[in-house]
């Protein structure tokens, strides 16, 4: 189990380390630390450990174990992946299909490593699912080279339909790639090697951050983006972070087995803190309520208020949330995502996103019903914090 505190609604952005992968990582630092590519006996034993978290992963995805090239994260395999497909159909003046609502580490790469003449959107519906017809229409045009659509909104907690959408891709002899970074971890894996490409990270489910992977859709591609040594059977130069990945891997067979029960727990006490929700706030708008959404998300637009003061003031209180995609807040915020979803420009001002965890408890999901209670009962006042 995740120990993390019963507060913390924010588990999409990142979630507190498992005592399995310190463990594993405190082992691996202490016992084989040695560079695994060096030719001496001690590093040939780390060498081995790597090969067999390799093949541990490989199981738990449902991929051959040399489709797998570690990286330092999702991000780094989104940029690798798009920056290589880019290079690769330059001359062929093939494009990419990205969908609206993708998070920033792959709509930003795809846009600098494709430009806006080879780069198009593919819209969602109301409730923020990939509309297929659409995307057959763009698909028979003959001139893709990629499309990317991600398996689980890091905002809003849709799923999409990646497994029509990749059998419509080889149908048409189209690469596909799925940022199945949400999803990996909550919900069953089986089907994604399906996918031409896969991309995930360890910090989702409970591992270390600065680990992640690319599933790539044939072991002899190359699709190198850090250039250097022959590591990663040169896809990827640099040491290999052996106890990193040895952490990830031990984190994604805990989160794995406890997933579908958690799975049914936590949809059930989202829904419960949303129907709480809707009978504090008449004004509520859930975002993407009536699509199939994770266990553990909820977006909602609160019906006044900006959600930096929502955020701010539930902080004090003792729970954290996000106005959205921490790796927007800043800039865009949950702007894109929010805005392909129908949402007003006023509703993107109000909008919050809550994520649970594994093992949150009923009682934390009431406690940060009653603080946003408290908060708006504040908030209407015009009290100072």
């Amino acid at each position: 189990m995740i120990k993390g505190t019963q507060g913390y609604f924010d588990w999409n952005a990142t979630t507190p380390l498992r005592d399995v992968a310190r463990d594993a990582w405190l082992s691996a630092s202490s016992n084989h630390w040695q560079n695994a590519s060096s030719l001496y006996h001690d590093a040939g034993m780390t060498a081995q450990r790597l090969d067999a978290a390799r093949e541990r992963l490989a199981d738990l995805l449902g991929c051959e174990a040399e489709r797998i090239v570690f990286t330092s994260g999702a991000t780094e395999a989104n940029n690798m992946l798009h920056a290589a497909l880019a290079r690769r159909t330059a001359n062929a003046n093939r494009r990419a299909l990205v969908s609206s609502i993708e998070h920033p580490s792959v709509r930003e790469p795809a846009r600098k490593a494709w430009g806006a003449n080879r780069l198009s959107e593919l819209p969602v519906d109301g409730d923020g699912v990939l509309d297929i017809s659409g995307f057959e229409r763009q698909l028979a045009a003959g001139d893709v080279g990629i499309v990317s659509v991600i398996s689980a909104s890091n905002e809003s907690g849709v799923l999409q339909p990646w497994a029509k959408t990749a059998s419509l891709c080889k149908q048409h002899g189209v690469p596909f790639h799925t940022d199945a970074t949400q999803w990996i971890g909550k919900l069953p894996s089986e089907g994604l090697a399906a996918c031409d490409y896969v991309t995930g990270s360890g910090h989702k489910f409970g591992g270390p951050k600065g680990t992640g992977f690319l599933i790539m859709s044939d072991p002899d591609e190359k699709l190198t983006l850090l250039h250097g040594g022959p590591q990663e059977n040169g896809q990827r130069a640099g040491t290999e972070n052996y106890p990193g990945i040895e952490a990830m891997v031990c984190a994604l067979e805990e989160a794995t087995e406890e997933a579908p029960a958690a799975a049914g727990i936590q949809a059930q006490l989202r829904d419960q803190f949303e129907e709480t929700m809707r009978g504090i706030f008449p004004g509520l708008k859930v975002i993407s309520a009536g699509a199939d959404r994770l266990w553990n998300t909820s977006l909602m637009a609160m019906p006044a208020h900006s959600n930096l003061k929502w955020l701010t003031r539930l902080s004090r209180r003792g729970f954290s949330i996000s106005t959205g995609s921490a790796c927007s807040s800043g800039r865009e915020g949950s702007s894109v995502i929010v805005s392909a979803l129908g949402a007003s420009p006023d509703e993107l001002r109000r909008v919050v996103r809550v994520s649970a965890g594994w093992d949150t408890t009923a009682e934390a999901w009431a406690a940060l019903a009653a603080a946003f209670a408290e908060t708006y009962a504040e908030l209407a006042s015009g009290a100072m914090p």
